[in-house]
């Protein structure tokens, strides 16, 4: 496997063969040192995989996946917590909790050197504040409850979970749609989408009204899109062909 890794993927700073070689050597693991807690470690490596196979499919083989497996099914669904380095060493061995924690600190550099070909990685602080103006979410708080206040905030970077500009939307949709072999018409002419389609339809669904799919920056009031701004655009493209197809 690895060798066919290299023969496919020639350049070795590829952050997606870099992924599949990290993914490749948990493989050749002892199973013996394979504990639960790898999954905190490897599922930003095993989401990147997952994507970049789903990419591949397509320019390897002209499949599109997510006409086998549904988008949504392709987001691993995964509970995670927080490595807790003590909880470990009084866990395990000393030999399998070395190696478990050696592996974390090292994917976690690697993860902040590549792009979200090699990782996805999306981070969750959690703030109190008494100024709902800078909540984005709220909680009830039960005085009879031993623990007096629960999670009030939730805070997520957008720089990580709405990180397409317009010109990186429009460019990501007109690939996918490309890939899929789907073509737009205006009368007679074929038209690639472009900046007026992406902005007809953030108008007509209120995206940027809605911050699952959009954030607006304070300081540049600029707009960041998310990667379902993307899938949801593709997605109406394909049903309406499908919906025009059946009539």
């Amino acid at each position: 496997m690895e060798n066919c890794v290299q023969k496919v993927f020639t350049n070795n700073k590829d952050p997606l063969r870099i992924n599949l070689e990290k993914i490749i050597e948990l493989r050749n693991t002892s199973t013996h040192f394979i504990t639960e807690e790898y999954e905190m470690v490897y599922v930003p490596l095993f989401q990147s995989c997952v994507l970049n196979y789903n990419e591949k499919m397509m320019v390897f083989h002209n499949v599109d996946m997510t006409s086998v497996v549904p988008q949504n099914f392709l987001t691993l669904s995964i509970s995670m917590k927080a490595l807790d380095e003590s909880e470990i060493i009084a866990k395990y061995p000393e030999e399998i909790a070395n190696k478990l924690l050696i592996a974390n600190d090292s994917i976690a550099d690697m993860i902040i050197s590549h792009n979200d070909k090699f990782a996805i990685k999306i981070e969750h602080h959690h703030l109190i504040t008494k100024d709902k103006a800078k909540a984005t979410s709220f909680v009830g708080i039960d005085n009879s409850a031993d623990a007096k206040v629960k999670i009030v905030k939730e805070l997520k970077d957008p720089n990580v979970t709405h990180k397409y500009s317009t010109k990186s939307c429009v460019a990501e949709i007109s690939a996918r749609l490309n890939r899929l072999g789907i073509t737009l018409r205006y009368g007679d002419e074929t038209k690639r989408f472009n900046t007026y389609h992406f902005n007809l339809f953030c108008k007509y669904y209120g995206i940027k009204e809605n911050p699952k799919f959009c954030y607006q920056h304070q300081l540049t009031h600029t707009y960041g899109y998310s990667i379902q701004t993307i899938d949801f655009i593709v997605e109406e493209i394909k049903k309406t062909l499908i919906t025009l197809f059946r009539i």
